[in-house]
């Protein structure tokens, strides 16, 4: 699996602010992943590491063009147009990033884990825009928890009962602080990549 050619096929359909949500999801996958490996926590049957990245890169891409309103449902019509192809398991995972269109509900750590991330990007993202800076090295998790839970309407498109679901026993059971912690420094990391 080479990852350069699913980021090109990304950068050849979606517009840049697409391909740079993409590659925050991408990183908190990454970051949850490490999260539940290294704490004993990760359960047996998961997806790869890779595989959780992967699907975090691509979760969109069929989000342009003719495909656009099956989204997320042409993942592998999208990239096959690129000579790509992912997995069945792969697939149902970028699928379950949207349950009420794909009809796939997370179930898997993974599932939860794409599920819950996705939204959250776009209020980190939002956290720093509000900064002099428009860095996300000077976002804190304090200020990301104190819009989530006590100013609704700052950035309300953000899906902050899908977010909170990460605290479910039956799926990442990570408490809502923690997951902020791990979503921003996963999106500090790449902070270059994604122009913040």
């Amino acid at each position: 699996m080479n990852r350069q050619n699913y980021f090109n096929a990304l950068k050849n359909s979606l517009e840049p602010n697409i391909v740079s949500h993409s590659l925050a999801l991408e990183s908190c996958l990454g970051g949850i992943y490490d999260y539940l490996s290294q704490n004993n926590l990760l359960k047996s049957g998961e997806l790869s590491r890779d595989d959780w990245t992967l699907a975090g890169l691509i979760h969109d891409i069929d989000y342009a063009g003719d495909f656009k309103e099956s989204h997320p449902n042409k993942t592998k019509q999208a990239l096959s147009k690129f000579n790509l192809e992912i997995s069945d398991d792969l697939d149902k995972l970028v699928k379950s990033h949207a349950p009420k269109i794909s009809g796939i509900n997370p179930t898997t750590q993974a599932q939860w884990s794409i599920f819950c991330a996705d939204s959250l990007t776009g209020l980190i993202v939002a956290v720093a825009f509000v900064y002099p800076s428009r860095k996300l090295s000077d976002v804190k998790v304090s200020s990301v928890l104190k819009r989530f839970l006590k100013e609704p309407r700052f950035a309300a498109g953000t899906r902050r009962d899908e977010i909170k679901m990460c605290e479910l026993s039956e799926g990442l059971n990570i408490p809502l602080e923690k997951f902020i912690e791990i979503c921003l420094t996963s999106m500090q990391s790449i902070a270059p990549e994604i122009g913040l």
